[in-house]
């Protein structure tokens, strides 16, 4: 894209991301369905829009997605994407049904993921990305937390561990990264993002 474009998203985890990479971006708030967004795009509202390639391609909609962003690219938020399903304490019944359901690549994924947000004690407010991914038999994991504005992102990299210790190397990269981050930064990310208004264009 080019300098000064606008973008359309609603996540302050991708305006983050988008404004790291170049903060003559214009980051506007966007909501409503895919075909409300697809019109504003096509309205010259804004430059670019991002949306979910899975939620276009169960709508037959993929052909209009100009690219696919890679985890190199652009981290998504913890277990999106992940259905999640919740049964009482005890019930063998359930638990049998839900048990044949489960993709235990993505159990352990997504286990990866969640602690990784829990080290860093995350919500909706704050910039957070992770994704884990099975690779050659061992978890692969990447995080990342940002300011609002993208001015300062810190990574990972790419983390590697053992399948059966998924979920500690997700904790372990994020107390690791709240650690490199120190207080001074989660106190700064907390006062700009109440900043971001619904609607309010940010950024140069």
């Amino acid at each position: 894209m080019p300098d000064n474009a606008v973008i359309g998203t609603a996540s302050l985890r991708r305006q983050a991301q988008l404004m790291a990479k170049n903060p003559t971006f214009k980051c506007v708030n966007f909501r409503g369905n895919v075909q409300t967004r697809l019109r504003k795009l096509d309205d010259g509202v804004v430059d670019a829009t991002l949306l979910a390639i899975a939620g276009l391609k169960r709508m037959n909609m993929d052909q209009v997605a100009t690219a696919v962003l890679e985890w190199d690219e652009m981290l998504p938020a913890v277990a999106q994407g992940a259905i999640g399903i919740q049964c009482r304490k005890g019930d063998a019944r359930s638990r049998m049904y839900i048990d044949a359901l489960n993709c235990d690549d993505t159990h352990t994924c997504v286990n990866c993921e969640r602690a990784f947000l829990g080290a860093l004690d995350g919500n909706c407010k704050t910039p957070i990305a992770g994704q884990a991914k099975i690779i050659g038999g061992k978890v692969h994991f990447r995080g990342l937390i940002a300011m609002p504005d993208g001015s300062e992102v810190y990574e990972t990299g790419n983390v590697v561990g053992e399948i059966g210790d998924a979920v500690e190397l997700g904790r372990k990269a994020g107390e690791e990264l709240k650690a490199r981050v120190g207080e001074k930064f989660f106190k700064m990310m907390v006062e700009m993002s109440p900043q971001l208004a619904p609607g309010q264009v940010t950024g140069a």
